[in-house]
């Protein structure tokens, strides 16, 4: 019986679409742990997103949260991490928190009390005593405090007192830098002319949300921290610390 050859291109045809096939199966292969690393941890919706303490340490980049228009992205200068920073350009709500709303949730695996800081900078005048401020909130927070020296004040309308000196409503604080130095630096602080460091207890391992909003106009924020005091807040703040994971909410 004689065997019938095959056209050498029909070969060549057929070896390259099995080729093909094989490698679009490696291409998909969910049991490929890498692959399944990125599915289970990355989040494509930036209001989706949990930041997760680590060692005591929450670092997170300003920028990454849902923002109000009049909040603007910007990029120059060199003293900023990320993707740059952000600046209210819009109204002044010097008397009413709430407008300009960011929220950020937050995942505290190790309980505590927790000192606040953020790197921020003075992008309109040259005065920095003006446009040097936005409002916080930790709403569901066990506890949420300035602190110096013994001396503690507490936001107002949360039924704690003393108050602080200055702007203060619904539970929000006033956090300003200061000093003569416009460009960004890592310093917040409450209390008009008696500057408190922030603080923040959270009770039990949980999500917790952190809440910011515009006050005045031209004050600029690159990063924040959250940090136990068993972390120095030179490592907490270098250039080089890694920003925390980010999860998805359910």
């Amino acid at each position: 019986m004689k065997l019938k050859l095959l056209p050498l291109a029909l070969i060549a045809v057929t070896i390259f679409s099995c080729s093909s096939d094989d490698d679009s199966a490696d291409d998909n292969n969910v049991d490929d742990p890498e692959k399944s690393e990125e599915q289970v941890t990355s989040c494509d919706k930036v209001e989706n997103f949990v930041f997760v303490e680590k060692d005591g340490l929450v670092s997170v980049e300003f920028e990454d949260a849902a923002f109000t228009n009049n909040w603007k992205l910007k990029k120059d200068g060199n003293n900023i991490s990320g993707k740059g920073y952000m600046v209210w350009e819009g109204d002044q709500y010097l008397g009413k928190p709430g407008e300009g709303l960011a929220t950020y949730s937050i995942k505290i695996n190790s309980p505590g009390t927790y000192r606040f800081l953020w790197k921020s900078a003075v992008k309109k005048g040259n005065n920095g005593a003006d446009h040097n401020d936005s409002w916080l909130r930790f709403a569901d927070a066990k506890d949420f405090f300035g602190e110096k020296d013994g001396s503690i004040v507490y936001p107002q309308d949360t039924g704690k007192t003393p108050n602080p000196k200055g702007a203060s409503k619904d539970g929000w604080f006033k956090v300003y830098r200061s000093g003569g130095d416009l460009d960004f630096k890592w310093q917040a602080s409450t209390s008009d002319n008696d500057s408190h460091p922030i603080f923040v207890t959270f009770d039990k391992a949980a999500v917790y949300t952190m809440e910011i909003s515009a006050r005045s106009a031209g004050h600029a924020i690159d990063k924040f921290v959250l940090f136990k005091d068993s972390v120095n807040q030179s490592d907490a703040t270098a250039d080089d610390v890694k920003s925390s994971e980010i999860t998805c909410k359910n």
